[in-house]
């Protein structure tokens, strides 16, 4: 039998962007598709239909084509331990190891104690560099000694260097970006870097010796073209660093790569990390250099990672890692579920990893090279990441470069001023981030891990003398409703009951439902565990539940027609009850009457949730 080649396209007729156009403003009932236009962080505007790409840009090509490297973190604080989890990662489908110190950019918590030769000899036990199983170090400055300590353990065991996949990491503006300090002037830190990369490159280990990191940049709240003009300034400080120290220009280059973090955006991370490559290329160019591809590492976002309801880190990482895998990156790294809760056991683990395989043995996303090559969106995302990037570099280099962009305070001003605009649509649950400020779960069970979180191992303190700057220092965008639950968890735990909110319900089910629910995942949020009022038009039964629940604040919730007639009310009731009380929805004409009736707030989409929820739950106590 001969099937018929006819191109889908051509059996049904093909929409203009005219005809399109019009269904848009029907839907929007005559308001124009301009609505629909978004804002990244950048200032980009997001549209919300692309026609294919006139111009495909240059293709975001692996340095290896096809699948990319599974890491797994090594990053326990006993290297016994460390090593035995890090096998099984190994036995279990991962291609490496991330080797993560106390005072990495990626230590979130965790991190091996020491660079000495014992803790390197214990942790990376039976680990087959002669198989050229990738590794790669996380520079740490508390661990300075990492790498030689490294590369004295591979040649203890008489393996070529050059037969294995070892990046030593070298990266000190990342350390100093992260840590706010540099222990000696960029001009002195530059020679002392191009001598270590110089001899671990004589030595053999010529794979992404220093790497220009930018996860800091991401884990402080920074955009996207923050993060790319931060990486590509780091990078450009190396090469004439390596050169300045008698390297050759194409030796030098080789020597580089490149570690951004992707998150569950999946349209930003994707274009960045093919803008990474577009941007070094163009770099290279004015250099006086070809192109080559260059490596690039990826780790999931830290940022992104919740303590509350974490089973959502999930799928945030495997969006994460099917953004960096269709953006090009070589090497791949996952966090586990639970790494905000601590030292990630088997499980959280094994699921990392899983993650990976599942999209490269089930999915075979690695079997076609740069899948969104052509396609309108991404171009033109990556194309105006790499505009406004570029703009980000030339304004660092003409502070005096990297290294006094971040010494003067500069650069860090910038993310900052990001940083608070990402904070703020956060509060107000713009960003939304389920399990925290949406669709929480106050009753969840508790997970278990290894080892509970450990603020001091991120933190590295600065040496005598050290010239000192603002650091970029990391935080999880979830952190501030989980300090809320963690205050309701801490009530919960003196007395015996969790501070409660009674939700009025006035009128019918189907006039109270969607804002009593609403309602409920606002508080809830917050810590504040909602008790719902009975389906009853009589005040004083209204106000008798509220009394026999025990809570201290209450919340009407109802349509915006049963408020005009029943609210006033009610309000009166309950704050003669002793309640403090709130509305659900926005009040209009309405709001002057209901806070004289003892209305203290109103809560409705978009208002400060955070600072809201603050409030409520002193009052609930």
């Amino acid at each position: 039998m001969t099937g018929q080649e006819t191109a889908l396209a051509g059996v049904f007729p093909q929409p203009t962007e005219e005809q399109w156009q019009k269904l848009v403003e029907r839907a929007l009932k005559g308001a124009s598709s301009a609505t629909l236009v978004s804002k990244t962080y950048d200032g980009l505007a997001l549209q919300p239909l692309y026609g294919r790409a006139a111009l495909p840009g240059p293709r975001a090509l692996r340095k290896r084509p096809g699948r990319w490297a599974i890491l797994a973190r090594l990053d326990g604080a006993d290297p016994e331990a460390a090593n035995r989890l890090a096998l099984q990662d190994l036995e279990g489908g991962a291609d490496g190891l991330h080797l993560v110190f106390a005072g990495s950019t990626g230590a979130y918590g965790g991190g091996l104690p020491d660079d000495g030769a014992e803790t390197i000899s214990h942790a990376l036990a039976h680990v087959r560099f002669d198989y050229g199983v990738p590794v790669t170090l996380d520079y740490s400055p508390r661990a300075p000694g990492a790498a030689l300590s490294l590369m004295r353990f591979i040649d203890a065991q008489h393996i070529d260097p050059s037969i294995t996949r070892v990046s030593l990491g070298y990266d000190p503006l990342g350390a100093q970006a992260r840590h706010g300090f540099a222990p000696a002037p960029w001009d002195e830190t530059a020679k002392s870097f191009a001598q270590s990369v110089k001899s671990a490159a004589g030595a053999g280990f010529a794979y992404a010796t220093a790497v220009a990191d930018a996860r800091s940049v991401h884990a402080a709240g920074g955009a996207e073209a923050q993060e790319l003009a931060f990486a590509l300034s780091a990078a450009l400080a190396y090469l004439r660093g390596l050169t300045d120290g008698g390297l050759d220009i194409e030796a030098a280059r080789a020597l580089i790569a490149f570690r951004f973090a992707a998150d569950a955006d999946e349209f930003l991370s994707v274009a960045k990390f093919r803008a990474a490559r577009r941007l070094w290329a163009r770099v290279e160019e004015a250099c006086g250099l070809a192109p080559r591809t260059t490596l690039l590492f990826a780790e999931t976002a830290w940022r992104m990672m919740s303590r509350r309801d974490p089973w959502n880190n999930i799928l945030r990482g495997t969006l994460a890692a099917f953004s960096a895998a269709i953006g090009g990156a070589d090497v791949v790294s996952v966090l586990p579920f639970t790494q905000a809760l601590g030292a990630p056991d088997e499980f959280a683990r094994r699921l990392a990893r899983d993650t990976q395989l599942v999209l490269q043995d089930e999915s075979h996303i690695d079997a076609v090279d740069d899948p969104t090559n052509g396609a309108g969106g991404f171009e033109a995302l990556t194309e105006a990441l790499c505009e406004r990037a570029w703009a980000g570099f030339q304004q660092i280099e003409a502070e005096g470069g990297l290294p006094k962009s971040l010494e003067t305070g500069a650069f860090q001003a910038r993310v900052a001023e990001a940083a608070a605009l990402r904070a703020k649509n956060v509060a107000r649950a713009k960003d939304k981030i389920i399990g925290a400020n949406q669709f929480p779960d106050i009753h969840e069970i508790a997970l278990s891990v290894l080892a509970p979180y450990n603020p001091a191992l991120d933190a590295a303190p600065a040496p005598a003398g050290a010239l000192q700057s603002q650091p970029l220092a990391p935080h999880r965008l979830a952190a501030p409703f989980e300090r809320l639950r963690d205050d309701s968890d801490a009530h919960l735990a003196a007395t015996g009951r969790r501070p409660k909110i009674f939700l009025a319900n006035l009128g019918s089910v189907a006039a109270f439902t969607a804002r009593a629910n609403f309602a409920k995942n606002f508080f809830e949020a917050g810590g504040v565990e909602a008790v719902f009022g009975p389906e009853t038009e009589s005040t004083s039964e209204i106000v008798a539940a509220y009394r026999n629940c025990g809570a201290k604040v209450a919340c009407l919730c109802s349509s915006d027609r049963i408020y005009g007639d029943a609210a006033e009310a009610a309000a009166l009731a309950l704050k003669g009850a002793g309640a403090l009380l709130y509305l659900a929805g926005r009040p209009g004409e309405l709001e002057e009457r209901l806070r004289h009736a003892g209305v203290a707030e109103f809560i409705y989409a978009g208002c400060d949730m955070q600072e809201v929820l603050q409030r409520a739950l002193m009052g609930a106590k």
